[in-house]
């Protein structure tokens, strides 16, 4: 029987920071830098939390993300020796339900609907690994805890950290029998 990876979508195969910084730009005509969002709670990262935090409600938000780098390829290469489940909390923004579901289907037509897991608590999701880049989800993990490098988790030092898809795909490996 394959080990299980619970897999999380905002910044970890979905790069919501990039997103977020082009809306905010879009939107309100002030560009911040990436190395702006590093160490700060997300919204906070903006010089207007409240707009920055507004855009999550925004249709289009979730649907639009680019890719992370490696993310597909990593998830196909997983897939082989695990079996995946994509684990987000979708519940606090209405719009996020139906774009994470199609933002899936378009980039991941290889995981199974009966693979993702839309919710509003993680602490349920009971796999082998989970790989997230919040602590409010890894801290209660019962398996084994992988944070997703982001710039908001910058300084934590919990965990397990991967800082990209080629370290994940890497650390799968090593612990395909640990847990």
């Amino acid at each position: 029987m394959k080990k299980t990876v619970a897999i999380d979508m905002d910044n970890v195969i979905a790069d919501i920071e990039t997103n977020w910084i082009n809306l905010y730009e879009q939107e309100f005509g002030v560009r911040v830098d990436k190395k702006d969002l590093l160490g700060k709670p997300e919204d906070f990262a903006f010089p207007d939390p409240d707009k920055a935090r507004s855009l999550l409600y925004k249709p289009g938000f979730f649907r639009n993300a680019p890719l992370m780098a490696g993310a597909v390829e990593a998830l196909k290469e997983i897939q082989k020796d695990f079996e995946i489940y994509i684990v987000s909390a979708a519940m606090e923004f209405p719009n996020s339900l139906l774009e994470k579901h199609d933002w899936l289907a378009e980039h991941f037509p290889f995981i199974s609907w009966k693979n993702i897991i839309f919710c509003g608590d993680k602490s349920v999701i009971s796999t082998d690994f989970l790989i997230d880049d919040h602590l409010k989800n890894l801290d209660f993990h019962k398996g084994m805890p992988i944070l997703f490098t982001a710039g908001h988790n910058i300084n934590v030092n919990k965990h397990t950290r991967v800082n990209n898809w080629t370290e994940a795909v890497a650390l799968l490996k090593e612990n395909i029998e640990v847990v």
